[in-house]
């Protein structure tokens, strides 16, 4: 009876954060279709070499602070207070160190490592949007912990809808400007989206009342987020770097072996704007899954039941590879269709024909990911994402000199997703023997 229960509410979070996931998706599908199509190609290949920048700094701004507090607050009592009072000062701290760094070394980075100055100021807006990343991050966390789950989904769809009216607004105005006037717009857009989410969040918050003793910092509180933090944050930043590398080892050995910066740029933004966000539509199903992974897998881990540790591992992998699966068909069969109604181009039908294959990896790595970390093997996980960054950029350089475009990149990602995705199933099965 009582296992009926708690399979009730996994069952009915992970609803919960599909159901959720569709409305919020959806605008946010809309979102990218009205970027995509005010910003064309040029816009989006520079939006697009952005990307692994704004990666790399929303893994700093997050410090898996989400999964860390909900893991610990599925685990024991509420913590919310001494978490909070803890936590916040210190994730303020750390943002404005890399704010910092990022105003101080943001000129060397546009102008001589990816050889555009236009891509200056862009780079700060990214950085000036962490703080309030890092406050959703952890009040995200404890909803989470708790397996509260409504909460997060209407914040997340809130935070959409006011990016969707503040764009359609505004983008005309700052288009007339420049395009990298609506670029800097459009990142500094995030942060009402994440405030709106905020404040959406904490109006279902128990009501918590606080004393002047309570304004104290717990180490010990610091102590454990961090030991969750360091590693699972050290191998998201790893992988960020790898990912933050990629344009530039890309283009300076690409301009070298004789392509122009105008093919790169444009053809960059056709595999990552087009092709593979075209793939990876659904790719939310899964994260959303993951995400009520772990608290439920890191209460039974707790308790040593390891049966219902990989029965939801299972559960999760199997609907993973179904919904993964199930799409990558559709727009294999039909990419004129799908680029067409989304971003009114056909460029990228190739890349799309040669990556889909292999897209289910993209579904089944997320939720086996998160499944390491909830076992408290954060470590472990970083140690793969060490080696497979090293293969990530390895391979697109020596891809990159044997003169095939834009295919190096493509072939990089493939190798990458199979050894990474075999190396975080093999890790689990080490620990669970499934």
């Amino acid at each position: 009876m009582l296992n009926k229960i708690k399979d009730n509410v996994f069952i009915k979070s992970t609803l919960v954060l599909l159901i959720g996931g569709i409305f919020g998706k959806l605008v946010g599908f809309i979102l990218k279709i009205i970027i995509t199509r005010y910003l064309g190609a040029e816009g989006m290949g520079i939006y697009s070499m952005l990307s692994p920048t704004s990666s790399l700094l929303s893994v700093i701004a997050v410090f898996s602070y989400s999964n860390a507090i909900s893991k610990i607050i599925s685990e024991e009592s509420s913590r919310a207070k001494t978490l909070f009072i803890s936590i916040i000062p210190i994730s303020l701290l750390i943002n404005i160190f890399i704010i910092i760094i990022v105003i101080l070394f943001a000129p060397i980075l546009s102008t001589n490592l990816l050889k555009d100055s236009n891509l200056l100021f862009p780079i700060i807006c990214i950085s000036l949007t962490m703080p309030f990343i890092s406050i959703s991050a952890i009040v995200k966390g404890y909803l989470w912990g708790k397996q509260n789950m409504m909460p997060y989904m209407l914040s997340n769809f809130i935070e959409q809808v006011v990016r969707l009216i503040l764009i359609l607004l505004f983008i005309n105005y700052f288009l007339n400007i420049s395009l990298i006037h609506t670029i800097c717009f459009i990142i500094l857009v995030n942060t009402i989206g994440e405030v709106s989410s905020q404040i959406v969040m904490l109006k279902y918050f128990p009501k918590i009342k606080f004393k002047k003793s309570d304004f104290k910092i717990n180490f010990n509180d610091i102590k454990k987020v961090m030991e969750f933090c360091i590693p699972a944050t050290l191998s998201k930043i790893i992988g960020s770097i790898s990912y933050f590398l990629e344009p530039i080892v890309l283009t300076n050995i690409l301009l070298f072996v004789g392509y122009s910066k105008d093919y790169i740029v444009y053809e960059y933004g056709v595999v990552n704007a087009y092709a593979l966000s075209t793939l990876l539509m659904p790719q939310f199903f899964t994260q959303n899954m993951a995400t009520s992974l772990v608290p439920e897998l890191s209460k039974y881990y707790k308790i040593r039941n390891i049966d219902m540790c990989k029965k939801r591992i299972k559960q999760i992998v199997l609907i993973s590879c179904f919904i993964g699966g199930i799409s990558t068909i559709i727009i294999t069969l039909f990419p004129k269709f799908f680029l067409n109604i989304l971003y009114n181009t056909t460029e990228g039908i190739d890349y799309i024909k040669l990556l889909s294959p292999f897209t289910m990896l993209f579904y089944v790595e997320y939720p086996l990911i998160n499944s390491l970390q909830a076992l408290g093997k954060s470590k472990e996980a970083m140690n793969i994402t060490i080696k497979t960054s090293f293969i990530r950029i390895f391979t697109i350089i020596i891809f990159s000199f044997l003169k095939i475009g834009m295919y190096s990149l493509i072939i990089s990602i493939i190798v990458n997703l199979i050894i990474s995705t075999y190396l975080y199933y093999k890790k689990i099965n080490e620990i669970l023997v499934i």
